[in-house]
C-alpha cells in the first residue's frame, strides 16, 4: 500500500501524461478503502482534495468491501469530494459467496448500496463469472439485481485461479474447475448486454493484462486473455450479425457492406478480425465502413453482386 506521500508521486506522474482540459478522477483501488484506518483514510483523502480544489481533477473514487460501508465511515468520505463508491460484490448469490469464502453475504451488499445511495453517492457494483458454485444463470441474476440496486457503473471480471490461494488448492485437489475463455466470453457478452440495455456503464471487462499475468508467474489457470474485454465485444457482434444474416440471403457471388455506429469498426470487425472472416465465409467480399447515424450496435447490411 502505498504512503500518503507516495500518493502525491502518483498523482503527479500520471497528470503529466493527461492533456489539460480531461475529465479526470482519484481513484483508490486495489484494496477495501474504507477499511483501513479513518486517519489514514484522512490522509489519503486530504491529498486529494488538494487536487480538487486546485482544479487538476474533478472528483474521487474509490473501492471498498460491502461489509465494510456504514454511516460513520460514509460520514467521513462526504467531507471530501468523493463522489462513486465501488463495491466488490463479485456475486449477489449467497451460496455462492459462502463456497467463495468472500466473507460477506448478498444482504450485506443490498444494505451497503442502499446506504451508499441514500448519501448521495454514485454506486458502482462490481461482479465476478466462474466462482465457486456459480452457473450462467446465477451471474445473469446477479447482473440483474446490480441493476436493481441503483448501481450507475458496473465491472465484469472472470474468476482466476491464482497461486497460493485457497483457490489453487481447490483447483489442484479438483475441487474447483474453471470456466474456459469460450465459456466466460459467451456469459460476459450475455451480462454486458444486459447492462447496456439498462444504462448502467461499463468501466471495464476483464483484469488488467499486468506482468505476472502475462509471465505465468502467478496466474495457475483459468479464463484469462490479455484482450479478454475484446473477445466479449467481439461475441456480441457475432450476435448482432447472425440475428441479421438469418433474414438475408448471401452467397459468394455477392458482396457486402457493413455499416456500423462510429467508434465501432474495431469491435464489428472483431478481434483478429474473426467476424470478418465469419462474414467472408457468406459472401465474396466483405467491407465496413462508417454510418453517423447509427449508434451503439446499430448496423446496416447491404449486399450487391459481384
Amino acid at each position: 500500500m502505498p504512503q500518503p506521500r507516495d500518493v502525491v508521486e502518483i498523482i503527479e506522474s500520471h497528470l503529466a501524461t493527461i492533456p489539460p482540459g480531461s475529465e479526470t478522477e482519484i481513484g483508490f483501488f486495489g484494496g477495501n478503502f474504507t477499511g483501513i484506518e479513518p486517519e489514514e483514510q484522512q490522509s489519503y483523502l486530504e491529498i486529494a482534495e488538494k487536487y480538487v480544489k486546485a482544479g487538476k481533477v474533478k472528483s474521487v473514487r474509490l473501492s471498498t468491501r460491502p461489509d465494510y460501508i456504514d454511516n460513520e465511515r460514509l460520514a467521513l468520505l462526504r467531507r471530501f469530494t468523493v463522489t462513486t463508491i465501488e463495491l466488490g460484490a463479485q456475486s449477489l448469490d449467497d451460496e455462492v459467496l459462502r463456497l467463495s469464502g468472500r466473507g460477506h453475504t448478498a444482504g450485506d451488499v443490498v444494505k451497503a448500496s442502499k446506504l451508499i445511495r441514500e448519501q448521495g453517492f454514485s454506486l458502482g457494483l462490481q461482479m465476478m463469472v466462474g466462482l465457486p458454485g456459480d452457473t450462467p444463470e446465477k451471474s445473469i441474476a446477479t447482473a440483474r439485481r446490480i441493476i436493481e440496486l441503483g448501481a450507475s457503473c458496473t465491472r465484469i471480471y472472470p474468476t482466476l485461479v491464482i497461486r497460493d490461494t485457497q483457490l489453487e488448492k481447490w483447483y489442484l485437489s479438483g475441487k474447483y474447475i474453471p470456466l474456459t475463455l469460450d465459456e466466460a466470453v459467451e456469459t460476459t457478452a450475455l451480462l454486458a448486454g444486459i447492462f447496456e440495455e439498462a444504462g448502467v456503464k461499463i468501466l471495464r471487462i476483464g483484469l488488467h493484462p499486468s506482468e505476472g499475468l502475462l509471465g505465468g508467474e502467478s496466474l495457475v489457470a483459468g479464463p484469462f486473455h490479455a484482450a479478454f474485454g475484446e473477445l466479449v465485444a467481439t461475441a456480441q457482434w457475432l450476435k448482432v450479425f447472425r440475428l441479421k444474416l438469418a433474414d438475408m440471403p448471401s452467397g459468394k457471388q455477392q458482396n457486402l457492406v457493413v455499416e456500423v455506429a462510429p467508434g465501432q469498426i474495431n469491435a464489428a470487425v472483431g478481434h483478429k478480425a474473426a467476424n470478418k472472416q465469419m462474414l467472408l465465409a457468406g459472401f465474396n467480399h466483405v467491407t465496413f465502413r462508417v454510418n453517423p447515424e447509427l449508434s451503439g450496435r446499430q448496423c446496416n447490411l447491404i449486399t450487391n453482386g459481384a
